[in-house]
């Protein structure tokens, strides 16, 4: 995981901005069951009303509610309201601002005066007989003043004038059921103990929920509406639209967060794949040939690709999901705290099964996901070895082994990937379940509650939604858990190439080559290849100079093109030296090194694009007449000529649409387009019928005149004329001078030479030497 995020380094000012983007849409998406919950609760049940404290109501209501309040919030009360025009209390604006608040005072005496207004007569009469028992004389206020007379209690004798009420009228309660200002209570009862009724609500209070109190109180106000000629239909459309349009503006807000975290983490995931991609590449170029020998074209294929597009797709999960679940699922828990509903250990339920359940699956699939890019590697090296030599194996008839040998790498991987996605498709329908279950639950849980009166529709509807968003969140995690481990593997596998440090390298006082002369010079090289035990080569010690031509030969395995690919480091030699002008090449920066030298390898290598992008592919700057010289030397002005289009013909990858003398000669006509000062053939003449090969030497010689010519050949014609032959056995140079010289001298030379020409070829030197 460490890994993944560095590469995310670059980007950290995107990645801050999904954060705020995340952070934004976690929020609006844990707003929203709230509002549902509302639209419930209070635009259905309540009818709109969302507040206990009513905006509007009548005097007597107002003054009798009065009654039932402390003296403290008595005096709220009258500051929160004024009369207005109509005889009715107005609350004022300033209090208006905070109707939470209101709520949090007025609750307790509203849901009192809600409580007393829901009593027929004969319930005031039980709980005023009731009362009388228990104490025959008033309760005793907190102050110690009878109750009555201070807060919470009636007044027990009614104001002059008033009439003592008849047996008929010995309810405490006006209008609506409540105690109106200065009604005298009923006859041996001794008055109201309002505190023992205080006491007796808010334990009631205690039992219900936070939500249900709301709107139990809610239920007063309703009727005060309806009282002073309020329209509860317009109260309750007004609400809903106005709630809908919030969901709907919140909904909007969230969705355009969640575009854009996307489109951010997209982009940020395609720039670490991007970035990636460019470090494996511009590792991979400066890799000697034991670097590519270590990890095998096929795997660098896989791992630039592959395994770059698991590590990129797993970027953007984690900045689009793993960033977002925790805010959602620490979002989600505190507002199941804030429902008060007593649930909260499904939750724990719900949590604890996924877990299980992944962990369960994480130990069967893990194994199976880090053999899955072994096997990816095996089908991409098959197939790249089948494909490349698909000549040969049509040769030889071994198409039916070729095809078992794919179809056994490929059903191994086909059998690894259905296991993992058939471990996958088997979460979902049991992720599924448990979450359809843990609904069930609360639905039954919550039944209970809601025919006792503790807990409401709408405060259940969203319990489910909050725990399903925690239950999602902790399942996004568990799947990206599941994942990690696979990009992991990639991720480090990317990591060994990219921190492999090539053999080949600058060293730190390295030179560039300034106007080189082409003197190439070995002093007693040694060379064996890394981790082999023997040496290639041993003991090469010769020098070839500039306006000759070095011919190198010998049988098949002596290490003929081992020494040429030590010049332009290839390779580093083992002991010894190479000098280029008296510098040892090591010394020298490998793009002066090589820019002094045209290298044509022994099988033509083209690349996509034109005639005439390959022939210029060493030298982009020179002009056509350059390129045209350069393919007249190569003898392919007349192949270039038949072609519709000239020097702008296309080339296909690898050269595949051009015979292999069309290709070899185009290889020849680029090095000589670099006009180098060391030319090196490795053995490129060979694909040439003789009288192109002698065209070409021909040509070739005044153009090369000044420079150093070394070629690697396998026919004595086509160095007969060199200035100076090596040759090569078993790694070792047993033959070193000019070809007269080196039949008479020379045991292995005379061989190879007798094995292709005949005594007359051979000429005079030949007879010498064999007498």
């Amino acid at each position: 995981m460490i890994k993944i995020l560095r590469n995310m380094k670059p980007y950290w000012k995107a990645v801050v901005a999904i954060v705020v983007l995340l952070l934004v849409q976690a929020v609006c998406d844990l707003s929203l069951p709230n509002y549902t919950s509302k639209i419930i609760d209070v635009g259905i049940q309540n009818s709109g009303v969302e507040y206990a404290t009513p905006t509007v109501m009548r005097q007597e209501s107002f003054e009798g509610l009065q009654l039932l309040m402390t003296e403290d919030e008595k005096q709220a009360w009258q500051a929160s309201y004024t009369v207005g025009e109509d005889g009715y209390y107005h609350l004022t604006e300033d209090a208006a601002k905070d109707m939470e608040a209101l709520d949090e005072q007025f609750t307790t005496p509203i849901l009192m005066g809600a409580m007393l207004e829901q009593m027929d007569e004969g319930q005031l009469a039980q709980m005023q007989a009731a009362m009388a028992q228990q104490g025959g004389n008033p309760a005793q206020a907190p102050d110690g003043t009878q109750a009555g007379e201070g807060a919470g209690q009636m007044p027990q004798t009614p104001p002059e004038g008033a009439q003592a009420p008849d047996a008929a009228q010995n309810q405490p309660g006006g209008e609506n059921g409540m105690p109106n200002a200065g009604q005298t209570p009923p006859q041996g009862a001794q008055g109201f103990d309002l505190t023992a009724i205080r006491e007796e609500v808010e334990a009631q209070m205690a039992a219900m929920g936070e939500s249900l109190i709301h709107s139990t109180a809610v239920n007063f106000t309703k009727t005060e509406y309806e009282a002073v000629g309020l329209s509860l239909a317009d109260i309750q459309s007004g609400y809903l639209w106005r709630t809908g349009g919030l969901m709907l503006a919140i909904t909007l807000g969230m969705a355009a967060a969640a575009v854009l975290a996307g489109l951010l983490a997209s982009r940020v995931g395609a720039g670490v794949g991007r970035d990636l991609r460019e470090k494996v590449f511009n590792n991979v170029v400066g890799f000697s040939s034991a670097e590519i020998n270590k990890f095998s074209t096929a795997s660098l294929i896989t791992r630039s690709t592959n395994d770059i597009q698991q590590i990129q797709m797993v970027s953007t999960m984690i900045l689009r999901m793993v960033l977002y679940a925790p805010l959602l699922a620490i979002g989600g828990i505190f507002m199941v705290l804030r429902t008060g509903a007593g649930m909260e250990w499904i939750i724990g339920v719900a949590v604890l099964a996924i877990v299980a359940l992944v962990a369960f699956l994480m130990a069967v699939a893990m194994p199976k996901f880090k053999l899955m890019q072994v096997l990816v590697d095996k089908v991409n090296l098959v197939a790249r070895e089948i494909l490349t030599g698909l000549n040969v194996i049509r040769a030889f008839g071994r198409e039916k082994v070729e095809e078992e040998r794919f179809d056994g790498a490929n059903r191994n991987l086909t059998k690894t990937m259905l296991f993992t996605n058939r471990t996958m498709t088997f979460m979902m329908p049991i992720m599924m379940l448990i979450m359809n279950g843990i609904s069930v639950l609360i639905v039954w849980t919550a039944a209970g509650g809601i025919d006792a009166g503790t807990l409401e529709v709408g405060t259940m509807t969203a319990f489910i939604t909050y725990t399903m968003q925690i239950v999602m969140s902790f399942l996004m995690i568990c799947m990206i858990s599941i994942m990690l481990p696979r990009a992991a593997v990639a991720a480090e596998r990317i990591d060994e190439v990219v921190n492999t440090k090539p053999s080949i390298y600058d060293s730190e006082n390295a030179v560039d080559l300034k106007d080189p002369k082409g003197v190439v010079a070995f002093h007693h090289v040694d060379f064996k290849y890394p981790g082999a035990e023997g040496y290639t080569l041993q003991d090469i010690d010769f020098t070839a100079q500039p306006g000759q031509t070095t011919a190198i030969i010998g049988s098949t395995g002596s290490g003929k093109s081992t020494l040429i690919n030590l010049i332009p480091r290839f390779f580093d030699v083992t002991d010894g030296q190479i000098t280029l002008d008296g510098v040892d090449v090591r010394q020298l920066t490998q793009s002066s090194l090589r820019a002094a030298v045209g290298l044509v390898p022994q099988k033509g290598v083209l690349f996509s694009g034109t005639i005439e992008s390959n022939i210029l592919y060493g030298a982009p700057d020179a002009g056509q007449g350059t390129m045209e010289e350069a393919a007249a030397i190569a003898q392919a002005t007349d192949f270039i000529a038949e072609k519709a289009e000239g020097y702008d013909s296309p080339i296909a990858q690898g050269g595949s649409n051009v015979s292999g003398g069309q290709r070899q000669r185009l290889s020849i006509a680029r090095a000589i387009a670099k006009d180098p000062k060391v030319y090196i053939f490795d053995d490129s003449f060979s694909a040439l019928d003789f009288k192109t090969d002698t065209a070409l030497r021909r040509a070739l010689g005044p153009k090369v005149k000044d420079a150093t010519v070394l070629i690697v050949a396998q026919r004595i014609s086509t160095i007969l004329y060199a200035d100076q032959i090596l040759v090569l056995d078993e790694g070792r140079l047993v033959g070193k001078g000019r070809h007269g010289e080196l039949l008479k001298n020379c045991e292995t030379y005379r061989q190879i030479a007798q094995s292709q020409l005949s005594p007359e070829e051979l000429g005079e030197d030949y007879g010498k030497a064999g007498e």
